[in-house]
């Protein structure tokens, strides 16, 4: 039963709350029910005390219809009121759980996804080191399984430095530089970076004239580079991912477009969140820990830009970039 709830908490979770919301809204409508009752017959009572052969009669009457209104507004503004609380109090502690509910399942997933990305360069590191002392190798196969040490080993720091990135930005203890910076050539870095990395893929570039830009050099790389180690892993080895910048009235463009089998509409904004991944953690192929592209919108928000995923055609996305330009004589 307890692994039923672990596995369906959040439905559990909603059915009961609700229930529990009907159950109060239930007992408030009948105590608003039985109030009224009361109040009409101790109105019932005290009507039939009057006499009505006496002069003032009528005035009584007249005085009991009030008292009698009085309180029917009494019990309807206090009923009203105690509802609306119910409800605000009711949707915030709703929505509360709700996401505390899919945080958990996130850090979850997030855990997971992690001990996978530590368990393999970890393992392909050992293995290339017992196999360096075991054998006695030429050096173009020893150059070759150092070079994949050093690649693995690199994924393992990156991996490092976003989980600490991620902290940091979060508590909001990393400062950004903000310098002049050329975004064609940080652009220019970051497909470099790529192409010496992935010599086998095809990555294009299609620069526009000179874009300026306020920023850090090294936070908008990781921005950049997230996205394109995205096209990279979605898109199939032969296929081509294209980087572009271009101006957009008084705005930077940076796009990174892959031909892969695209993102739903339901996901594109859910994939910025943090540890948010599509699929089931214990079923995806593919690499990474959810906060890639978490850590490239608050990059690019900490420069006064925004980021979307919009359909690449025929097929994959585009993700845009954009960020305010500054003029070059600044």
């Amino acid at each position: 039963m307890f692994g039923i709830y672990k596995k369906k908490r959040l439905a559990v979770t909603t059915v009961v709350y609700w229930f529990l919301l009907c159950y109060i809204v239930a007992a408030l409508a009948w105590w608003y029910i039985e109030l009224w009752n009361l109040n009409e017959a101790n109105f019932a009572i005290k009507e039939g005390m009057l006499n009505p052969s006496a002069n003032d009669y009528r005035q009584q009457l007249d005085n009991l219809l009030s008292q009698r209104s009085r309180k029917i507004a009494q019990f309807a503004s206090e009923g009203i009121t105690f509802l609306a609380v119910t409800i605000v109090a009711a949707i915030f502690v709703y929505r509360s759980v709700k996401k505390q509910i899919t945080l958990n399942a996130q850090q979850q997933n997030f855990m997971m996804a992690v001990t996978h990305e530590l368990k393999t360069p970890i393992a392909v590191t050992k293995l290339n080191l017992e196999t360096l002392r075991r054998h006695r190798l030429d050096t173009t196969q020893v150059d070759n399984i150092i070079g994949k040490t050093l690649e693995e080993t690199n994924r393992l720091n990156d991996l490092c430095n976003n989980i600490l990135l991620s902290s940091q930005l979060e508590a909001g203890s990393f400062q950004l530089t903000s310098e002049k910076l050329s975004l064609n050539d940080v652009v220019n870095e970051s497909a470099g970076e790529f192409a010496r990395r992935f010599q086998k893929r095809d990555i294009r570039k299609v620069m526009n004239e000179e874009l300026y830009v306020s920023g850090d050099s090294l936070m908008l790389r990781l921005a950049i580079n997230n996205l394109l180690e995205n096209a990279l892993k979605y898109s199939q080895p032969a296929a081509a991912v294209e980087i572009r910048t271009a101006r957009n009235g008084n705005n930077c463009v940076i796009e990174v477009a892959d031909t892969g089998s695209g993102i739903p509409d339901a996901e594109k904004k859910k994939i910025f969140d943090k540890f948010y991944r599509i699929g089931n953690e214990n079923t995806r192929n593919t690499k990474g820990t959810g906060l890639g592209l978490y850590l490239t919108r608050k990059i690019i928000e900490d420069h006064g830009g925004s980021i979307y995923v919009r359909d690449n055609q025929p097929s994959g996305v585009v993700f845009v970039i954009e960020i305010p330009e500054i003029n070059h004589e600044r």
